[in-house]
């Protein structure tokens, strides 16, 4: 039977990632050893952190002035390490999540934090409208994308501050004016690699703190080109065998074509089936994270649905522990012949209804 992969993340990677990555794991680049032991320092392995550096820069059209870092401890290091390094006096941030709600929890260490607006009054399921951005903030902080409540940003707000923002799980899934941040972050393990590494794109020159810890201080890495410690070294290769299909496939524009057909398909069919109805305002909705719950008067079948569904194939639809209901994650790396199976299987269970 055949799987489709609906984690949330770790999630899919494109077959051919995963093939690359196991030929790196027999035999790195024609070395004789694994991607697991060869040294960071040698010249295959510098050639594939430049490589994916510059992919990243070609496929975002990174200006000059940008650096590409490549560090561990995922996006909720980056929720500290950001505001240590660009926080001077205040902030302004964007309340839309739990992420986003964390990455104000850790900014309040390091400075003063004005939450411009929240939509926590209504579990997360939009995004505020209308908000005001204070113009004497050091830089204004959103989540483009939230996993657990599926609503996203598309569009780059339009503010008088710099910009801040944690693209965790819709990075790389449509067209971004980089020039227009100061620093954009993401794991890794949504739309560009696996667990372990995440991606920095900091603008070299808002970075001028001094006396910051070691390993938290972005000029220690800009420095050493992501090389000062040892780097999460499979995660960076399986990076940049995923930007190599990206680019394959045509770029940025071409997998936000396909974001926009593959959640149309599921979001329509949510909106026509009698048993479900979607849980996030219909401008708001993410094309990366579709949430879904049962309708009130169907709720009892809950669990036979997801039996029903995980029968057939559809791995990781359970919703987050903390909201309940399903969710279906579209990532890059899921073909439109997934959304197409889990349609056909939301339409059958309906038909047994």
């Amino acid at each position: 039977m055949k799987k489709y992969n609906f984690y949330a993340g770790p999630s899919i990677l494109s077959p051919f990632a995963i093939n690359e990555t196991a030929k790196a794991v027999q035999n790195f680049a024609g070395t004789g050893l694994s991607i697991l032991e060869v040294s960071h320092r040698s010249k295959e392995f510098q050639a594939v952190v430049d490589e994916a550096n510059a992919l990243v820069k070609e496929l975002l059209d990174v200006p000059e002035g940008y650096e590409v870092l490549f560090l561990g401890g995922g996006a909720s290091l980056q929720f500290y390490m950001m505001p240590l390094n660009l926080l001077k006096t205040k902030a302004a941030y964007l309340e839309t999540g739990t992420w986003a709600s964390n990455a104000i929890k850790q900014a309040k260490f390091v400075g003063e934090v004005e939450v411009v607006a929240s939509s926590k009054d209504k579990n997360f399921t939009y995004i505020p409208k209308g908000f005001t951005v204070p113009t004497d903030v050091d830089y204004f902080h959103y989540c483009s994308n939230n996993t657990i409540y599926g609503t996203e940003m598309i569009e780059t707000p339009d503010v008088a501050v710099p910009l801040c923002a944690d693209m965790s799980s819709d990075f790389l899934s449509h067209p971004v004016d980089v020039s227009k941040y100061d620093c954009i972050y993401a794991g890794a393990q949504k739309n560009a690699g696996p667990a372990g590494v995440t991606i920095v794109i900091i603008k070299k020159d808002k970075v001028t703190k001094e006396g910051l810890p070691t390993m938290l201080d972005y000029q220690t890495h800009i420095k050493k080109g992501s090389m000062f410690n040892t780097p999460p070294c499979l995660p960076i290769f399986t990076v940049l065998q995923t930007l190599k299909w990206y680019k394959e496939l045509g770029g940025l524009k071409a997998l936000e074509q396909r974001a926009i057909e593959k959640s149309t398909m599921l979001y329509d069919e949510i909106d026509r089936n009698k048993l479900f109805r979607g849980t996030v305002v219909a401008e708001d909705r993410s094309r990366m994270n579709v949430c879904f719950v049962m309708n009130d008067e169907y709720q009892e079948l809950n669990d036979a649905f997801f039996k029903f569904a995980s029968e057939r194939g559809m791995v990781g639809i359970k919703g987050h522990r903390s909201v309940g209901g399903f969710r279906a994650s579209l990532y890059n790396a899921m073909p439109k012949e997934g959304v197409e199976a889990l349609v056909a299987c939301m339409k059958e269970f309906e038909a047994t209804i």
